[in-house]
């Protein structure tokens, strides 16, 4: 079996807005759109300099629903980025929750999370060091305080 690519697919409870928030967040652009007659959106594709993210509005007759953050989260989404402090601050101000202020962490970047106002959870982070595999689990054990 061959694997050729795996998109992240999102529900979110009003999808043009999430598809704004994006843009102005993450400058992320629209590559296609598929809309009912009604504007709910069926699919779209927004690029994030070369991965594709997808999305739509909820179909509950299909069960697809989106997130219900008070029941925590299953899944985050991870964004290497220039500058996190920047991108947090701007989702923060364009309407996000801020979940963890950016810092530096032991496995070499810097890094904070954020729950968009779609309800899903977004690690943002940039890149510090190159951490070996070896170095990154003394760090992970030393920061768990376990020997």
């Amino acid at each position: 079996m061959s694997h050729q690519a795996l998109f992240p697919y999102l529900c979110v409870a009003d999808a043009t807005a999430a598809i704004d928030f994006y843009r102005q967040v993450f400058g992320a652009t629209e590559l296609l759109r598929l809309q009912e007659p009604g504007g709910r959106i069926g699919h779209v594709e927004l690029d994030f300099d070369g991965t594709t993210l997808m999305l739509c509005d909820e179909f509950p007759e299909f069960d697809i629903r989106s997130p219900d953050p008070a029941a925590g989260y299953s899944a985050t989404m991870h964004l290497h980025v220039d500058d996190a402090d920047a991108v947090i601050a701007r989702a923060v101000a364009a309407g996000a929750t801020l979940l963890m202020a950016p810092s530096d962490a032991f496995y070499g970047e810097r890094s904070g999370a954020i729950r968009d106002p779609f309800g899903h959870r977004w690690n943002i982070g940039h890149h510090l060091e190159t951490v070996s595999p070896e170095e990154m689990q003394r760090r992970y054990t030393a920061v768990l305080g376990t020997s």
